[in-house]
């Protein structure tokens, strides 16, 4: 008798819309031969957004020596070029004992939560999210517990709405800022705020911030970490946004503040880092290069940078389509617009982002994969040029004159 095997039942409710069914579809119609326009994925070299040459430079040159195991927290002149990030940054209480690289943030999130997380424990994730934060949350056993960011307060946390849903099982609170998938910026104020409920309930504070430098309109990234001199901070950054090299795999993770509470925590982030011996290590090679002196991304983000001018541009597209709307975003390379359902019958998202693909031949990741309960999101990332966006955005503009929801 043939035996069947099926997934784990650890993966019953983790869920990765990003690179799910839609995405499917847009590869079998790729394999067709046919050209889609992606606007679906934050990932700048296929959009001819190369890294510094000096970084790529750097790499090479360290290539013979990168061999070998690291050490498995990093080796030490990345992980000090780190530590002098946090100070320039003002996060406090950062040791190079306290530093962890990885192959990616996407790496520390799953390690950070499954060193933290039992059967029953809750984290407090944004609504929209990072869908990855929410699967990692379940992947470690725990339950991932949405509070809401506000879309007519620019998408800002919904403080009442986090305390509402404190309980005495959550260990932890999520906060993406710059904001994926909206695009949003937190001021002070709004951080300030999180701190003092994370302080009330002796929360984690896990704070994903690897669009900070990726900031538009003069404005300042406040590092939540530097707000929370007396709490745990898990700090996640990297540079496959700011330096372009998402293939790269390269990101850490900080612990901040009073870690006097944590040994227990610690210990189990020491032996996870272990288990996998070490990070990448040419990737880690770029590190110390990358922090310091001139950074690459400030001229995209200015007028006349590309990233500017594609966000001005996708800002106006979008306004001018009958039936969309979008808060303007201030940092990273993301935009969720809102549609009006009752205009187009809308239902289910995600059938409206296949329809889309299927007619137009353009790749959109619809809301409710970013945890967003109704139906009236999607996300688009304005990476491809100028001229790829008009192109994608007037067949956007003819899906939508004549789309209603077949029901």
């Amino acid at each position: 008798m043939a035996r069947y095997f099926e997934k784990s039942q650890k993966l019953n409710d983790v869920c990765y819309d990003i690179r799910g069914p839609v995405m499917d579809e847009a590869n079998r119609m790729s394999a067709a031969g046919m050209k889609i326009l992606k606007l679906n994925i934050g990932n700048p070299a296929p959009h001819r957004l190369f890294a510094p040459d000096e970084i790529i430079s750097d790499m090479i040159y360290n290539l013979r020596d990168s061999e070998g195991y690291s050490d498995s927290k990093g080796l030490f002149s990345a992980r000090k070029a780190i530590m002098q990030y946090c100070q320039l940054k003002h996060i406090p209480n950062v040791d190079i004992a306290d530093i962890y690289t990885g192959n990616g943030v996407s790496e520390l999130i799953t390690m950070s939560l499954q060193g933290l997380l039992d059967t029953g424990d809750e984290i407090l994730v944004p609504a929209p999210d990072y869908p990855l934060w929410t699967a990692s949350v379940t992947l470690a056993g725990g339950t991932a517990v949405h509070y809401l960011c506000d879309e007519q307060s620019d998408w800002n946390p919904d403080i009442a709405d986090i305390r509402a849903k404190v309980t005495d099982r959550t260990k932890g609170i999520v906060v993406i800022n710059p904001n994926n998938p909206t695009g949003a910026l937190y001021p002070k104020e709004v951080l300030e705020q999180i701190v003092q409920v994370a302080r009330e309930h002796n929360l984690i504070i896990f704070a994903d911030e690897i669009y900070d430098r990726l900031v538009m309109d003069g404005a300042e990234h406040v590092a939540i970490g530097s707000l929370a001199p007396d709490l745990l901070v898990v700090n996640l950054n990297g540079l496959s946004k700011s330096h372009r090299v998402a293939g790269y795999r390269v990101g850490w993770m900080c612990l901040s503040g009073d870690k006097s509470h944590a040994k227990g925590y610690i210990e189990g982030l020491n032996l996870l880092s272990n288990m996998r011996l070490c990070s990448n290590v040419p990737g880690q090679s770029i590190i110390q290069t990358a922090l310091g002196g001139y950074q690459s991304s400030d001229e995209l983000l200015v007028p006349g940078g590309r990233i500017y001018d594609q966000r001005e541009y996708i800002c106006k597209a979008i306004d001018d389509i009958p039936g969309l709307s979008a808060v303007r975003p201030k940092a990273a390379f993301y935009i969720f617009p809102k549609m009006d359902i009752q205009k187009f019958g809308i239902v289910d998202d995600e059938q409206f982002a296949l329809d889309l693909l299927r007619e137009k031949h353009i790749l959109i990741t619809h809301g409710r994969g970013f945890h967003w309960e109704q139906p009236d999101h999607f996300r688009i990332v304005y990476l491809p040029d100028i001229e790829m966006l008009e192109k994608a955005m007037h067949r956007m503009g003819d899906f939508l004159a004549h789309y209603r929801q077949v029901q």
